[in-house]
């Protein structure tokens, strides 16, 4: 199987330019953007297999962004990136077509998890 493509949305630059770095050293195929617009523009020029999603973002909120990459690719899988606390956030994620979601600080073990667990759900659509 190719690598995974990971499209990580996420305004706080340093924390999503690591983790991204931290799943390349895990093969997969990771790339950062930090706002909305970016994102967008990066999901068309290269579409992921999986997304990570911060909900928490100035201008347009992940749950705009969810619906919007929903609309370009119903068949991308979201993964909701969510502060501890705010659990319920990334359950409304999940009402609103999310595949799942992690709490902040992310386990690098259980987002691979997750994000294998998405690419799966994804192939078989």
């Amino acid at each position: 199987m190719p690598r995974t493509k990971v499209l990580l949305i996420d305004d706080e630059a340093e924390f999503a330019a690591a983790l991204a770095e931290r799943l390349q050293l895990r093969n997969y195929d990771a790339t950062a953007v930090f706002c909305a617009d970016d994102a967008f523009s990066a999901f068309l020029k290269n579409p992921p297999d999986v997304v990570l999603l911060d909900l928490k973002m100035p201008g347009m909120d992940g749950t705009e962004v969810l619906k919007t990459l929903k609309l370009y690719d119903p068949s991308v899988e979201v993964i909701i990136l969510t502060g501890l606390g705010a659990e319920q956030s990334g359950n409304e994620g999940i009402k609103r077509g999310a595949f799942d979601y992690v709490v902040k600080p992310v386990d690098i073990d259980d987002l691979t998890v997750k994000i294998d667990q998405a690419r799966k759900k994804k192939d078989k659509e």
